[in-house]
């Protein structure tokens, strides 16, 4: 089965070229869209002190970090966690950014050297809803995931919001690949049925149902200024005119 893993960062500012470090990494593990439990999470010293922006951000302190592993020891932890699997990250370009400078002051390659692929949730969630607020507050909100406990960002706790969110965004890619999945071979030696020999009723509408079309069309006639197509179709004009 398929290996993904939601993965989301806390940093000391916005810059990762301008000298900000990492200060937490959070990852959950899916496998076969599945949450296993297989979790990682670190706080990290990042050698310097937060801005104040980013402090209303995430809460967590200076004085917080200081006893706290720095980056250089559990860089090899992080990545052999994440080797070979498909890396879900919202924004990926600034925790993507933030990974690689980390590492090439370790001397390592890039962090996509490491890991099978990283998919970008705020890059599909703009295809999906373009011209929406895609981030992940304005997500789960969409897509009915509970971040009531989200008062204060927190690595471990996005990533795992993240993964609900991730499920609900491909809830229909799901529901192909289990509909395939549940042909397997049979599906292939499976004997085709003849419905023709079936002869399905028609349900026709009632007096109240056809009272209920009637003030809706009238409703969408007033909306429309008398160009509701259903009411063209119905007269004829529908067909003269190529609807």
């Amino acid at each position: 089965m398929s290996r993904q893993i939601v993965l989301d960062t806390e940093t000391t500012g916005l810059s990762a070229e301008g000298g900000d470090r990492i200060i937490e990494i959070g990852c959950v593990e899916l496998v076969g869209r599945k949450l296993t439990g297989n979790n990682l999470h670190f706080y990290i010293n990042p050698e310097r002190d937060s801005h104040e922006d980013a402090l209303k951000v995430h809460g967590i302190s200076n004085d917080f970090l200081r006893d706290k592993p720095k980056f250089a020891e559990v860089a090899d932890d992080i990545l052999r966690y994440l080797e070979g699997a498909e890396v879900i990250i919202h924004n990926a370009a600034f925790d993507v950014g933030f990974l690689d400078k980390e590492l090439e002051r370790l001397g390592k390659p890039a962090f996509g050297s490491f890991v099978a692929e990283v998919t970008d949730t705020l890059r599909m969630a703009k295809q999906l809803y373009p011209g929406k607020r895609n981030s992940l507050d304005a997500l789960c909100d969409r897509l009915g995931v509970d971040n009531s406990g989200r008062t204060l960002h927190g690595a471990l706790l996005d990533a795992e919001l993240l993964a609900d969110v991730y499920i609900n965004l491909t809830r229909g890619q799901e529901a192909l690949l289990i509909d395939l999945g549940d042909l397997g071979e049979q599906g292939a030696s499976a004997h085709r049925i003849d419905l023709s020999g079936f002869e399905l009723p028609v349900l026709r509408a009632n007096a109240q149902e056809l009272a209920s079309h009637q003030e809706v069309l009238l409703q969408i006639d007033k909306a429309s200024g008398g160009k509701t197509v259903w009411r063209l179709s119905e007269s004829g004009e529908g067909a003269k005119a190529g609807i």
